[in-house]
């Protein structure tokens, strides 16, 4: 049974860092496509990041314009993917999710989310 494990939410201040954590289980996710989505109340889902295979052990990494230069994202090739946030702002809060699958679009696995909560 595939897993996705997110861990390290919380609530902090404006300007404050929180790092997220995404456990894989269940199968090897070298090929695959791994990122991070959030929620915000009222809103739709949106992509935040993703590492996506370039060969070998090559990940190229990608951002949405709004979180450019604050937060950075790294996986350990097979089983788990984590997103640095810096700077953090209030229009960050959001449920955070973690997601794998052949590709960007084709996401087959998420994690149950983790609650990231900026203060102003």
């Amino acid at each position: 049974q595939v897993q996705l494990v997110e861990s390290g939410g919380g609530l902090v201040q404006a300007g404050g860092s929180l790092r997220l954590s995404c456990a894989a289980s269940g199968r090897t996710f070298g090929t695959y496509a791994m990122g991070w989505f959030r929620q915000a109340p009222g809103k739709e889902r949106e992509f935040v990041a993703s590492t996506i295979w370039s060969g070998g052990n090559v990940y190229a990494a990608d951002y949405a314009d709004s979180v450019k230069g604050r937060f950075t994202i790294s996986r350990d090739r097979q089983f788990t993917v984590s997103l640095q946030m810096n700077s953090l702002k209030p229009e960050d809060t959001a449920v955070y999710y973690c997601a794998a699958g052949p590709g960007i679009a084709t996401m087959t696995y998420w994690g149950q989310g983790t609650q990231v909560t900026v203060s102003s």
